[in-house]
């Protein structure tokens, strides 16, 4: 797999098309800490640790949906492996005039776009999420 974020992100994308309240993905300290951004910012409801048939380690997620709809309605990833996008700090994008949020990797972690202005770092702009 080439782009593992990218994956993540169709999963949940996927899962939230069909109705699904859990969606499945393989682990990794990356796609956790997006999932904690995710979390912080209210978009899905939590995720777990786990165990695939297989043995491999999963990371079990708990979507979030609002009357019947689903909570995030919009999911892009902007920097993909084949062109990274990296900003500075006042170069980070809002998006819908700040309703929606960017996941950024800095070099403190991986941070909504807000903490990042308020720690006044850049970096690379993993997904755009509203």
């Amino acid at each position: 797999m080439n782009d593992p974020i990218g994956d993540m992100l169709t999963r949940i994308r996927n899962a939230q098309l069909r109705g699904k309240s859990t969606v499945s993905t393989p682990a990794s300290k990356l796609r956790a800490w997006v999932l904690d951004v995710l979390l912080d910012e209210g978009y899905i409801r939590g995720y777990e640790k786990g165990v695939d048939a297989a043995g491999h380690p999963t990371l079990e997620i708990s979507l979030k949906y609002f009357e019947g709809t689903p909570v995030i309605r919009e999911l892009k990833r902007v920097s993909k492996p084949g062109r990274r996008v990296y900003l500075g700090v006042k170069d980070i994008p809002s998006v819908r005039q700040g309703l929606g949020v960017s996941i950024v990797s800095t070099p403190k972690g991986v941070m909504s776009d807000a903490n990042a202005r308020a720690n006044n770092v850049g970096g690379e702009v993993l997904c755009t999420v509203f």
